[in-house]
């Protein structure tokens, strides 16, 4: 089965316990793990987790019913899904992937705008962003430790370095550094094209 961020994470909570659909969207969203993942759907999780049933990797355990709650079936990972889970892993540490995001295509295309539109636009990035952080610092429970929270560690580093990068940009924008006009841009074409 092709790996995707879903799969794993849903893997991963079959892990801990055998679970319901319902429950595991609940998990991830309670976790924060929402930001890695795409669940805004529940149809997302009932898709990926129809797949690892059909690859063998997770399997139907049996129903559970709450109280005031429809009967709903609880699945459990496999030894094969188990391993799979730990393959991914092993795979995804050390090799980056090969992913893509849409902020580097906007900056490819640049020239399209003038440079006080753009100073505007990734000055407003750069305040989006900042809160983002502050969210991602202040959402974990106090004294979780820290192997718990290495991935929003990532994600607030990674932001981080965006917006220090965001806002030397915006300050070559603004005093000039960095500029553009439509002769630039043709001669520019003129002479690599």
């Amino acid at each position: 089965m092709k790996r995707s961020p879903l799969a794993m994470v849903l893997l991963a909570l079959l892990v801990e316990a055998p679970m319901h659909p319902y429950r595991m969207q609940q998990m991830i969203k309670e976790r924060g793990q929402d930001q890695l993942v795409n669940v805004a759907q529940r149809n997302s999780v009932y898709q990926t987790l129809d797949r690892l049933v059909r690859e063998g990797l997770a399997r139907p355990g049996g129903t559970a019913r709450e109280a005031g709650r429809p009967e709903r079936t609880v699945y459990e990972v496999t030894e094969e899904g188990a391993a799979t889970l730990r393959r991914w892993l092993l795979a995804m540490l050390p090799e980056p992937a090969r992913e893509f995001p849409e902020f580097p295509v906007a900056l490819a295309f640049l020239p399209m705008l003038t440079p006080a539109e753009t100073r505007e636009l990734l000055q407003r990035r750069v305040e989006a962003l900042t809160e983002r952080v502050a969210a991602i610092d202040s959402q974990a429970p106090p004294g979780l430790p820290r192997l718990f929270l290495i991935e929003d560690e990532y994600r607030a580093g990674m932001l981080r370095a965006e917006i220090e990068w965001l806002r030397a940009l915006v300050a070559e924008l603004g005093d000039g550094t960095l500029t553009w006009d439509r002769t630039l841009i043709e001669e520019t074409l003129a002479r690599f094209a």
